[in-house]
């Protein structure tokens, strides 16, 4: 395994707590502010525009086939400082009733809640999405960190028209990160707490091959790290290779399907939160530190996976 620190630039500062980035085709990129509770837009000359003001703790993005934006929201985080590192914390947001997938329509201005439950269970906590080549999408729900216990987490799959969502893999641990592999057979989570990067074979959209004991969920262990370091958000890149935002130790962490560690990116931030590909070669990867409250960006030696509707 390497271990680099890369050049990078800094494309906007003083974001508040930055997630769930996605390149335009414009150069811009999307993404949330958690703290801040907007989907917001860093233009290619570092300008930061609010496209929408959607409330509780937006915590992933993506764009679908309808050209809208389609948002995790997590219903909202508590915040701390330490060492002069934004971070959150545990407990509930004093506005907190449920989390929500959301929809938002830049043309329109129109936000609207798709989902707040799956079947009778609420969601606690919805964190990041990935859409398929047939429409519908890949979430997870990472739970609720309370001060004293904690939600179990899980995978779903929904429709873009908000007609169908149903559990895929159930219960994670504090499930992070969703990616798809390049033919769209296999979908990876992250986890934060464990370390651990699991995988998914789906037999179709929406349904996964049940793994025998001992996986805790049915799902197959691609890799876990070693030592105290915590997976956040991903993205593939177009070998198929997951490029993991890796939390404490401040890098993107690259795994081979095989489960080997390729390299760790070295990045000033120990709160690395996700990754996305873009650029006209799929090869400019943009990176949040969530910690520092940053967009940054750099050229990455592979390119990127192109999302289905980005």
């Amino acid at each position: 395994m390497v271990n680099s620190m890369q050049h990078f630039n800094v494309l906007a500062s003083g974001l508040q707590f930055p997630e769930g980035p996605v390149a335009l085709s414009d150069g811009s990129v999307a993404l949330v502010e958690i703290q801040r509770e907007t989907i917001s837009r860093v233009s290619p000359d570092g300008v930061v525009s609010v496209l929408a003001k959607v409330g509780g703790g937006p915590n992933g993005l993506a764009v679908g086939p309808d050209g809208a934006y389609y948002i995790c929201n997590n219903g909202g985080f508590l915040f701390q400082t330490i060492a002069g590192f934004n971070r959150t914390r545990a407990g509930v947001h004093p506005d907190y009733t449920s989390g929500r997938i959301e929809r938002f329509d830049p043309r329109t201005g129109e936000l609207r809640t798709l989902y707040d439950r799956c079947g009778e269970f609420p969601l606690c906590g919805p964190n990041d999405l990935v859409f398929d080549h047939s429409g519908g999408f890949y979430f997870t729900d990472f739970g609720k960190n309370r001060l004293r216990e904690r939600d179990h987490a899980g995978l779903y799959y929904a429709r873009a028209d908000g007609s169908m969502i149903v559990p895929v893999a159930y219960p994670l641990t504090t499930a992070n990160g969703v990616g798809l592999s390049p033919d769209d057979s296999v979908v990876y989570v992250s986890e934060t707490e464990t370390g651990r990067l699991w995988a998914f074979d789906l037999e179709e959209p929406g349904r996964a091959k049940k793994h025998p004991h001992p996986s805790p969920h049915g799902g197959r262990l691609v890799c876990g790290l070693p030592g105290y370091q915590r997976f956040d958000s991903m993205a593939v890149d177009a070998h198929g290779n997951i490029c993991v935002a890796t939390l404490v130790t401040g890098c993107i962490t690259v795994i081979a399907p095989t489960g080997e560690v390729l390299r760790q990116v070295m990045l000033p931030d120990p709160m690395v939160t996700n990754i996305c590909f873009g650029g006209a070669d799929m090869k400019t990867a943009f990176i949040t530190l969530s910690g520092t409250g940053q967009l940054v960006s750099m050229d990455w030696p592979e390119p990127g996976l192109p999302l289905h509707y980005a």
